[in-house]
């Protein structure tokens, strides 16, 4: 069995020019266990110390952690230290999986859990719709009895060769018909297309959050805090379950990619979200480590400790 571990770190900090008197925050920050991947343990340190915290599965199955800041601040950091081990997904036979038509007659007709399960996921929802174009551009891959599996990964290969990977010229809540339109986004706006394109045919399929290890050029060593957070799709196949598609990169996802929550779409998963009081503008900065795990760099933690800190000290919760 071929196993790696990593080591994962993601930093978020807000910078306020007035004090913030009140945060409600809501994290997805913890990995979760899937059938390729084991989460060993999670911790978060939060400054200032939060005056209430939670930690619970939402409707999705994800790790949600929620907290409360009630002190004044200028500043705000959160810290999401993980260690993950993550096996080689099985190889599948592409053209061995049903034709996409069936699929259709399976989810309308099927008591299987997973098949009820997966049928919410061919609906819209509030970060991906569609219309006749995007309707059009995904039927091409899913020409009259070809295999699900198949069809899904040509349009993956499609969005990655017709669509250019460029940050700054979109939001997450840009339309995914603007991102059809202009040819152009990230990682984020690419996996709401795929979705909206599968959904479109009555394929159900859901939005996966995550990281994915990053190479730097040869000769260059890797920047401290230069990963990001990733995003891909994971189309629901009767014979082989949910398979996991990244159209950034034009692959299967495969041991590099470490998954954190999946859900509808981003807003389902979004890492750090909330509200305040007062704070006025602000800068965020976020920072993200992959790296394979060295000895020492985590301690093994095999329980939640929500022991209140020592005053001042920041809050440390471990799963």
């Amino acid at each position: 069995m071929d196993l790696v571990t990593y080591r994962i770190r993601h930093i978020t900090e807000y910078r306020y020019e007035a004090p913030v008197s009140i945060a409600h925050n809501l994290a997805h920050l913890a990995p979760r266990d899937t059938d390729h991947q084991h989460a060993i343990n999670n911790r978060l340190s939060i400054e200032p110390v939060p005056n209430h915290i939670t930690r619970l599965r939402d409707y999705f199955g994800n790790w949600v952690h929620m907290f409360s800041l009630e002190e004044p601040h200028h500043v705000f950091r959160l810290s999401s230290n993980s260690r993950v081990t993550v096996q080689t997904p099985p190889e599948r036979d592409l053209a061995a999986s049903p034709a996409w038509e069936t699929v259709l007659d399976h989810m309308q007709t099927s008591p299987e859990p997973a098949a009820v399960g997966a049928l919410e996921l061919t609906f819209g929802s509030p970060l991906v719709q569609w219309d006749n174009a995007i309707r059009e551009y995904a039927q091409v891959s899913f020409p009259k009895g070809r295999p699900l599996l198949e069809g899904a990964l040509d349009l993956t290969h499609r969005i990655y060769t017709e669509f250019a990977y460029q940050p700054g010229v979109t939001t997450i809540t840009t339309p995914v018909h603007e991102v059809f339109a202009a040819r152009t986004g990230v990682c984020q706006d690419f996996a709401h297309l795929q979705l909206a394109c599968l959904r479109s045919l009555g394929l159900p399929a859901r939005y996966v959050s995550g990281y994915l290890l990053t190479h730097p050029p040869p000769g260059v060593e890797k920047r401290v805090g230069a990963d990001e957070s990733h995003a891909w799709v994971a189309v629901y196949c009767p014979v082989h379950g949910y398979v996991d598609l990244d159209p950034t990169n034009d692959v299967i996802a495969g041991q590099e990619h470490t998954t954190v929550a999946w859900g509808r779409d981003f807003g389902d998963v979004t890492p750090l979200k909330g509200v305040v009081l007062g704070g006025g503008s602000h800068t965020v900065t976020v920072s993200v480590d992959v790296a394979p795990h060295a000895k020492g760099d985590l301690p093994l933690l095999a329980k939640t400790d929500t022991t209140p800190p020592s005053k001042g000290d920041p809050l440390q919760l471990k799963t």
